[in-house]
């Protein structure tokens, strides 16, 4: 192959003169120009670490501490104190001798600068982290903000007023702190009120007390010696046990998915599309390498949210191994993993050390979707092995894939950037079906074929036949808000900064001689290929099971919402309850996603959206209790909601203090009848966890459920698990003059058997999308009933919240 030759540097060979060395200086060039790169990104990341690490202060900050110090000297004055004559008098004798004694002073008063510098900094970092640390402002009525809250606000607000770099303020985010047992306790026994009848609860209530004086004080013991020690007690355990250690398909149980635009694609050019998407792609991963992003922060606040989960974005993939998982990150990659057709591509973004630009990647992609060639025997398929049982994975690579052609094939995979499918199908909100189409074009980007992704990158992008794109993100590295935020820059930066010419190419030209895509070589047995068939049906089984249904309300918004002077996440929250409650009868123990990142390494906690308060609204309004009723208790179930989310975010949680707990219980061999209570009131089919002496050992039920930290500390099944798609930067869609330019945001699958997963976005002010996802094996729940039983709900709360005489008086003025 042509390109195989240009990416040799030099060839010889021996003749009766002796050696011909023949030097290819092309291929030289492209050597010399990839290291050029290669050291600019050294430089760059010592350069960061300079100033990351100084920060709030500045790099340039030394020379005015330096410079006043010896200003002060100059005027006959000593701000050290004696310390600058000490430091002379402990210079080397080397230096007494071959300087002058004022040259000895300039030195001594140059290190006590330099000491005197780095201290202040250390105060600096040492009072931002105090004031991180504060969380109070958060449990304060907008428009009643306490002095206190105002003058922490100002001095945050200066000591942040330098522009930060991606990861400056990592080593000021306070540690996750560990709650009080008998708080937690007490705040799960509320949250499973609703759930239990008296005996139930009695019983509950006895073996919880009994826990928390005898066992549960001594693995709390442990727990904050773990506290003490870790940057974060929970997120290793979490990511270890709740996502690496699954042995069962990651594909829908764990991966989710991101979507394109609504209403609109930027073209019906497949190829130029992936241009457009991989160039915005590796221009986040540019930003993030030299940390030019932004750190995210708390909406409408200059508070900063840990950036930790941004490391392992790019050029990482989850490798799979008989007992564990294994993620694996390498520091940069220069080319993109494609399939087409059962065909497997290295993609070379790269050229002579610049990235190529939007029109020289579509003519590469072309050269991809015009290639006749079939794949090779076993090639098609194997992607299959990554959406199967892991074990299964695991063996076949350590066996096939460690050596030779297939190594070097799936280290192109693995190594790469990150994985490209150029998807033979139409999707989207098209033709005479809008409402089936996009169920169908969620199910495409949640498990596609089921061999036509590679389900262990760190996400995968899927660019179809119409033009139409989408992602599918791999759970372990980071949590959704991260992918979002990722995938919000892609969509704004391809359709308004790069663009399209008229006919639906991207912009720019094409360099001539571009090196062509490299097929990838496989040498695949056919005891692989069995293997292969094998995880294929227990992928398909999986899929075809998977109910996905999309609703678009547009009736109202966050802006009617807001008008009622109510949270629009508690809004949705509270329907979810009464649309489950219509829906099934009863009420579930339900699952609400909040992040933790204003701690370092955060990563998620559950709010048990299911309280007293909303089962007492629920109730009232089905009940036909006057609508002056309705109102109160759903102002106080409200409230409730949003009291349980802020305790969420501030590491007064119940299920990862709880989750933690039992992981100790299990390195210690001890068990507990309160961790292992299993209630009546609860389905037969709730998740256990394995018994084990040494380590903690998760059942494949359990780890079935790994998507929103469902576990069974406590053997509960989470049958309506729900979280909310956040739009973070809005200021990268102009939605009053593209209204168009909508996210659909994106989904997961059922956590439950006999449950629902609910995801949804909060789009502009008039418009909120749901991803509503079930089993069709169980007779009890559907997609499209429960989604309409969603709409019926939104629409019946903001009746009676609309009915409330100030709102009419309101209204009239």
């Amino acid at each position: 192959m042509a390109e195989a030759h240009q990416a040799v540097a030099f060839q010889f060979t021996i003749t009766p003169e002796g050696i011909d060395l023949q030097l290819s200086y092309q291929a030289l060039n492209q050597i010399y120009l990839s290291g050029v790169r290669s050291w600019k990104k050294r430089v760059s990341r010592v350069r960061n670490s300079l100033i990351k690490g100084v920060y709030p202060a500045s790099p340039s900050s030394w020379l005015f501490v330096s410079i006043a110090i010896l200003a002060t000297m100059y005027m006959r004055s000593d701000p050290s104190m004696g310390l600058i004559t000490k430091i002379q008098h402990h210079l080397p004798l080397s230096l007494h001798m071959s300087l002058s004694a004022q040259g000895q002073t300039m030195l001594s008063a140059l290190v006590f600068s330099t000491l005197l510098w780095l201290s202040l900094i250390l105060a600096l970092r040492f009072c931002l982290k105090l004031l991180l640390s504060y969380h109070r402002w958060m449990f304060e009525q907008h428009g009643r903000v306490s002095n206190f809250t105002k003058v922490w606000v100002t001095l945050l607000g200066l000591l942040s007023s330098r522009k930060p770099l991606l990861y400056s303020y990592q080593t000021s985010l306070p540690h996750l702190p560990v709650p009080a047992i008998k708080d937690t306790l007490s705040r799960y026994l509320r949250s499973v009120r609703p759930l239990l009848n008296d005996l139930e609860y009695k019983r509950m209530s006895e073996l919880a007390s009994d826990f928390e004086k005898n066992l549960g004080n001594r693995l709390q013991r442990y727990l904050k010696l773990k506290a003490l020690w870790a940057t974060n007690y929970v997120s290793d355990w979490w990511e270890e046990y709740i996502y690496l250690r699954g042995r069962g398909p990651i594909m829908v149980n764990s991966n989710y998915y991101g979507m394109d635009f609504l209403y609109v694609t930027p073209t019906s050019v497949q190829a130029a599309r992936a241009g457009n998407t991989i160039t915005a792609l590796l221009l986040y991963r540019r930003k993030v390498n030299r940390e030019e992003l932004k750190p995210s922060r708390v909406p409408g606040t200059v508070i900063p949210l840990c950036a930790a989960q941004c490391e392992r974005m790019f050029n990482t993939t989850r490798t799979p191994g008989e007992e564990t998982d294994v993620l694996q990150h390498w520091q940069d990659s220069e080319f993109v993993a494609v399939y087409h057709k059962g065909r497997f591509f290295r993609l070379w973004v790269y050229r002579a050390g610049r990235l190529m630009s939007p029109r020289e990647l579509e003519y590469q992609i072309q050269k991809i979707l015009d290639d006749p060639s079939p794949p090779q025997p076993g090639e098609e398929k194997l992607g299959a092995l990554t959406a199967g049982d892991r074990i299964p994975w695991a063996q076949v690579r350590k066996q096939y894939f460690s050596s030779g052609v297939n190594k070097r094939s799936l280290d192109v995979i693995e190594k790469a950037a990150f994985f490209i499918t150029l998807d033979d199908e139409e999707q989207g909100m098209r033709g005479e079906d809008p409402a089936g189409n996009l169920d169908r074009y969620a199910k495409s980007l949640l498990h596609g074929k089921c061999y036509d992704r590679w389900f262990d990158k760190s996400f995968s992008i899927v660019i179809y036949k119409n033009g139409k794109n989408g992602l599918n993100a791999e759970h372990s590295w980071a949590d959704a808000p991260t992918v979002a935020h990722l995938w919000e820059y892609t969509l704004a930066t391809d359709a308004f900064h790069l663009g399209y010419t008229e006919d639906g190419h991207c912009k720019g030209e094409v360099e001539p001689l571009l090196p062509h895509p490299q097929r990838l070589l496989w040498d695949i047995p056919l005891e692989v290929q069995a293997q292969q068939c094998s995880s294929l049906a227990v992928a398909q089984a999986l899929a075809d099971d998977v109910d996905c249904h999309i609703v678009h309300f547009r009736d109202f918004g966050k802006g009617r919402i807001k008008k009622l002077r109510v949270s629009p996440d508690a809004f949705v929250q509270i329907s979810l309850q009464l649309a489950y409650y219509r829906d099934r009868g009863s009420f579930c123990l339900t699952y609400e996603a909040s992040m933790t990142r204003l701690f370092r390494e955060g990563r998620t906690e559950t709010v048990r959206s299911c309280t007293n308060e909303s089962a007492a609204f629920v109730k009232a309004l089905e009940n036909g209790e006057d609508e002056e009723s309705c109102r109160r208790l759903f102002r106080l179930a409200s409230e409730t909601h949003q009291n349980l989310y802020r305790m969420a975010m501030t590491g007064a949680g119940i299920d990862r203090h709880l989750f933690c707990l039992y992981v100790v219980s299990k390195y210690l061999g001890v068990d507990s009848p309160f961790l292992k209570e299993r209630s009546s009131a609860q389905s037969n089919r709730a998740c256990y966890l394995a018994k084990s002496s040494v380590l903690p050992s998760f059942s494949k039920e359990y780890l079935s459920q790994v998507k929103t930290g469902v576990y069974l500390v406590l053997s509960e099944p989470w049958r309506l698990s729900t979280s909310q798609t956040p739009i973070q930067q809005i200021e990268l869609f102009d939605l009053k003059n593209h209204p168009d330019y909508v996210s659909l945001g994106g989904g997961f699958g059922p956590v439950a058997d006999d449950g629902y997963g609910v995801s949804y976005i909060i789009t502009g002010e008039d418009m909120i999308n749901f991803h509503v996802s079930s089993k069709h094996s169980c007779n009890q729940t559907d997609s499209h009933r429960f989604g309409a039983q969603i709409s019926k709900a939104l629409k019946d709360i903001m009746t009676v919240l609309s009915s409330s005489p100030k709102v009419q008086s309101k209204k009239l003025l």
